[in-house]
């Protein structure tokens, strides 16, 4: 049977975050989450490669999201809502199974369960202002 979509968000989610916190994904971790989560080690395989794709867009990503956070130090995000931003914009710009607004709409339920519900809002007002500027975007391209 396959994992539901809200579980997996939020294994993938935790990868990143021990990742970024220096906690590389290794054995120990990744046995840990098998077992708390209880998937099968092919979800593990699965999320772990799609953890992989996003570190591997992280620049790109934290760019943007540097260009949305009006008067805030981007260093002064939580890792939490830092690392939720990061899937998010990877869901939105990245992963064309993922439709935008679920995207936004899973992150900000990942910010509300793993961190604050004021982080919430903040992940919900970045990503909306993501979301409106590829939106933008896509129509300015549409009519050319």
């Amino acid at each position: 049977m396959a994992i539901v979509k809200k579980k997996f968000r939020e294994l993938v989610f935790q990868m990143i975050f021990s990742e970024d916190l220096s906690y590389a994904c290794d054995c120990p971790l990744l046995s840990s989450l098998f077992d708390q989560m209880m998937v099968t080690k092919k979800t593990l395989r699965e999320a772990y490669a799609q953890m992989k794709k996003v570190i591997q867009k992280q620049a790109e990503i934290d760019q943007l999201i540097k260009q949305h956070v009006d008067h805030y130090d981007f260093k002064r995000i939580s890792s939490v809502e830092k690392n939720i931003l990061r899937l998010g914009v990877y869901e939105l710009l990245f992963d064309d199974e993922v439709p935008s607004k679920v995207a936004i709409v899973e992150a900000v339920r990942l910010s509300r369960k793993f961190g604050t519900p004021e982080g919430g809002s903040f992940v919900n007002a970045i990503l909306d202002a993501i979301y409106s500027q590829m939106d933008a975007k896509l129509c300015l391209s549409n009519h050319a």
